[in-house]
């Protein structure tokens, strides 16, 4: 399993993901432009010490990325998507895709995905952090497919 980030904008989510992927032994990959400078501060701050301990794969775009991507299933994480997360069976290899936390993904994107998810909210509310999605998207996904460390 892995987990995407698509064009992310905020250093400190993408640190934070560094640091889930590290402690659940998931590669990240990120795919450019990030609204951001790589050796931004703030990335590893988030990511502390954690970030030595992670596989990280830099992709120059979204095409880039698709070649890397195999035949692995694409699992989009959006709120325009009707399906929960909790309604979905995951597969061990699976690729977590995750929008740029102002935009999403473009339709381009999502469409080419084998799957759209949502994680239920209230509906006063607009949507998770994207490190907090990512952490419950992860957990849910390792939970089904038994790829949860031992601890």
């Amino acid at each position: 399993m892995r987990i995407a980030l698509f064009e992310p904008e905020i250093a400190g989510n993408v640190g934070t993901v560094l640091r889930l992927g590290a402690c659940f032994g998931v590669a990240v990959d990120l795919i450019e432009p990030m609204g951001f400078e790589w050796d931004d501060r703030r990335v590893r701050r988030a990511a502390m010490d954690y970030i030595d301990h992670v596989t990280i794969v830099r992709h120059a775009d979204f095409e880039a990325f698709r070649e890397t991507a195999g035949m692995r299933r694409l699992v989009l994480f959006t709120t325009k998507a009707a399906q929960s997360i909790y309604d979905f069976r995951f597969q061990a290899d699976d690729i977590l895709l995750f929008g740029k936390e102002s935009a999403g993904v473009p339709p381009s994107v999502a469409e080419i995905c084998g799957a759209r998810l949502q994680i239920p909210i209230r509906a006063e509310v607009r949507s998770l952090n994207l490190a907090t999605a990512a952490s419950l998207a992860l957990g849910e996904a390792l939970r089904q497919t038994g790829g949860l460390p031992e601890g």
